[in-house]
């Protein structure tokens, strides 16, 4: 063998510093990539739990609630512990969510005569968002009081809603609800608050 072929010829110093240089871009890129990756799957786990927990999105089916609610809409809902009469909420049936008015709460007396017109507690209740009264699938003896626990629902729909004045429905406890809804924020032209 010659010397020329046992002779290994080292790298120079700008060949270890590009070499060097190569190696650090490949930690540094890797380390950004799971830093990126980890950052995007905590908001995602974070953005899950709020949609789910706090303010589950949701989207209207049918037309109990019409004129309020259309079929299609999309709406927010607030999840809470406390509703008072006039507020739309969102609450679990037969492994569905429906979305209803609440007309009476724990203790209450509802009552509602053949027009439709509907009394809580003897006062009439003021209901700017019906433009058809109705007494509708109606099988349970008035007037009726409100259970411990519980709240009196209604569809603003009246003629066509299957609600707490029949027992198929019946008054909803508060474990079910899933929120008060508070926005629709579908379709666009149509975004608004719901009251």
């Amino acid at each position: 063998m010659s010397k020329k072929e046992n002779t290994l010829e080292l790298p120079s110093l700008d060949q270890l510093a590009e070499e060097l240089e190569r190696e650090q871009y490949r930690t540094n890129y890797r380390r950004v990539l799971r830093s990126t990756l980890f950052s995007l799957l905590t908001v995602a786990a974070v953005a899950v739990l709020v949609a789910v927990l706090l303010l589950p999105i949701l989207q209207i089916t049918g037309s109990s609630m019409t004129n309020t609610l259309q079929d299609g809409d999309i709406v927010v809902a607030f999840s809470g512990s406390s509703y008072k009469t006039g507020d739309v909420i969102a609450f679990y049936y037969n492994n569905e969510i429906l979305v209803k008015r609440v007309i009476a709460t724990a203790g209450d007396w509802v009552n509602i005569d053949d027009e439709g017109n509907v009394f809580v507690n003897d006062k009439p209740l003021d209901e700017p968002y019906i433009t058809d009264k109705s007494l509708g699938q109606c099988n349970i003896e008035m007037p009726y009081q409100v259970p411990d626990g519980r709240c009196f629902i209604m569809g603003d729909h009246r003629s066509t809603s299957i609600d707490s004045r029949n027992t198929a429905v019946g008054c909803i406890s508060n474990d079910m609800v899933v929120g008060k809804i508070f926005i629709r924020i579908w379709p666009f032209e149509e975004i608004s608050v719901i009251e």
